[in-house]
């Protein structure tokens, strides 16, 4: 070791350079370690205000506030009173609005009453369906009614009237024959659009007659507009069926189906609107007025295989003339 840079005297301790990052960060956020300052000789200085406060922005014990309460767009305004009584201001028009807009609709759309038709679950869908089908064994067929004398839902009730099997049937049926067109080469969205204004069409003139019907006989009726849309949209479920026969075994599967599903509907809507639409008199005889509404009810059952097959046949036929092709 070269002597002349030999130092006399005690051996100097390493000075902490304000230059060093990791010192900074140890003074700053450290609150035991002295806060040390540079000044003008070359030395350190202790700062001149408390320890425990820390630098100029910070929180006692050297800490950022804004650490501990961060901070984003908006919270002002969220905290603010003012604000928040704009907010729920609006949120009460916006109310009042939604309950005017159900006022006003339910003049010409009776929601309310829509919302019963509707009440339905998996296992009563699954009940009906089968009811549907197989109503040879069913025994009790009268609607039940609550406390109130009011019919109870339908998920509660199986032979109680529902709109939700209808609409979905409906647009099954709509699906199925887009399908069938499809497999015939002879789909398009103008086809789709036929079949489905074609069967809304025809639903709406039967349903129209038959309410004139019952007001040209003076039949005593407890029918409203919804339990007879239901009765007679039960057949698009036995379309469906129909469909599905003839894509599966053709023609013959088309018949077959066609006649039982006509037969199973027919003594479904018997059994059913018997109860509704021919009331009884005291003496358990039908009255004088019920002789128009037992035609009225035949009527019923006669025309529903007619419609199912005047909405399914040309598939059948398309069918055939393929098959031949081929």
């Amino acid at each position: 070791m070269n002597p002349s840079r030999r130092t006399s005297g005690p051996r100097r301790q390493k000075e902490h350079r304000p230059g060093n990052p990791a010192d900074f960060r140890y003074n700053q956020f450290n609150p035991a370690a002295p806060q040390l300052f540079n000044d003008t000789s070359g030395g350190y200085i202790q700062p001149p205000y408390p320890q425990n406060l820390g630098p100029v922005g910070m929180a006692p014990g050297g800490w950022d506030q804004s650490f501990a309460q961060p901070s984003f767009p908006g919270q002002q305004l969220l905290t603010d009173p003012m604000a928040s009584m704009a907010m729920q201001y609006g949120q009460n028009l916006a109310d009042q609005g939604k309950i005017m807009v159900e006022q006003k609709l339910e003049k010409y759309v009776p929601i309310s009453k829509m919302k019963y038709y509707f009440a339905v679950d998996t296992g009563y869908v699954t009940k009906k369906l089968g009811l549907l089908f197989f109503p040879f064994t069913h025994k009790e067929w009268a609607v039940h009614y609550n406390n109130q004398n009011e019919p109870v839902a339908p998920r509660y009730d199986v032979n109680a009237p529902d709109l939700y099997i209808p609409t979905m049937a409906f647009v099954t049926y709509i699906l199925t024959a887009g399908y069938i067109l499809g497999s015939q080469n002879r789909f398009t969205p103008e086809q789709l659009g036929i079949q489905a204004s074609s069967a809304l069409g025809w639903s709406l003139v039967e349903i129209v007659l038959l309410f004139l019907a019952l007001y040209v006989l003076n039949a005593s009726s407890t029918l409203s507009v919804f339990d007879l849309i239901s009765f007679c949209c039960y057949k698009y479920v036995c379309m469906v069926a129909v469909l599905i026969a003839c894509i599966c075994f053709s023609s013959l599967g088309y018949y077959v189906i066609l006649a039982y599903s006509s037969l199973s509907l027919g003594f479904f809507l018997i059994r059913t609107l018997r109860v509704l639409v021919l009331p009884k008199t005291t003496a358990d005889h039908y009255s004088s007025s019920s002789r128009h509404s037992s035609y009225l009810l035949l009527i019923i059952c006669i025309v529903q295989p007619i419609l199912m097959y005047a909405l399914t046949k040309h598939f059948v036929s398309q069918q055939t003339v393929s098959q031949i092709v081929e």
